[in-house]
């Protein structure tokens, strides 16, 4: 893959930890990878990927002081794609309570952010998934493992869809109970593990979303 050929995505910079991993990752899986908080560059990009690490609170207050929440809004209005991972999906639910704390999340899904009903808290290390029918996030890595570190996720769904809209693509994980670990919702994506700590399958993942952005030009 020449350069030239690689798709810009955006990493998005607004203070949350543990990122240069995630580009890392992007890069290896064939992006053209950016840290930034530059709005238009964030708003150009073929991809912006949203991470998210630590209290659900805690990201929406950094993703609202910086406007992070504005630009995710803005590239999902345009149809742009955007990619959410760990603590970057929750929030996208509509609200998240952690140790007694409710906090409002983005709203781009119905549905509250709980504690894992699981004997053993978080919940990390390696599990699989029971991808979707026709998942293109999983394609080709339907039965590998995945890295996970949480003890919250989103335990049911309730998005109605109206056709002919499609229904999002619901992947799910076991641990003491089911959980959300990956949606695939027309331009928003997001997965509850973290790719770019899942070695060879998680570069395998970012890649297949990345077949999915617009092409430059």
């Amino acid at each position: 893959m020449t350069e030239s050929s690689r798709p810009l995505v955006a990493v998005l910079d607004y203070g949350s930890g543990n990122v240069h991993s995630a580009v890392k990752a992007l890069v290896a899986a064939g992006a053209d990878a950016r840290l930034t908080a530059d709005r238009g560059l964030i708003q150009d990009a073929a991809g912006l990927v949203v991470p998210g690490v630590g209290a659900f609170e805690a990201v929406m207050s950094a993703l609202r002081a910086s406007r992070g929440d504005e630009l995710i809004e803005r590239r999902l209005a345009g149809g742009r794609p955007v990619l959410g991972i760990c603590v970057g999906m929750q929030v996208l639910f509509g609200r998240g309570v952690e140790r007694g704390v409710d906090t409002e999340g983005m709203g781009q899904w119905p549905g509250v952010v709980t504690e894992l009903d699981a004997p053993v808290l978080p919940h990390m290390g390696w599990n699989t998934v029971r991808a979707g029918e026709g998942s293109t996030l999983f394609r080709g890595i339907e039965e590998e493992r995945f890295y996970f570190v949480h003890s919250y996720g989103a335990q049911q769904w309730h998005l109605d869809v109206i056709r002919p809209f499609r229904a999002p693509v619901l992947t799910w994980c076991d641990y003491g109970a089911p959980f959300l670990a990956a949606v695939e919702n027309g331009p928003l994506t997001a997965t509850q593990f973290h790719p770019e700590k899942s070695g060879d399958a998680g570069i395998r993942l970012l890649g297949n979303w990345m077949s999915t952005l617009p092409q430059a030009g």
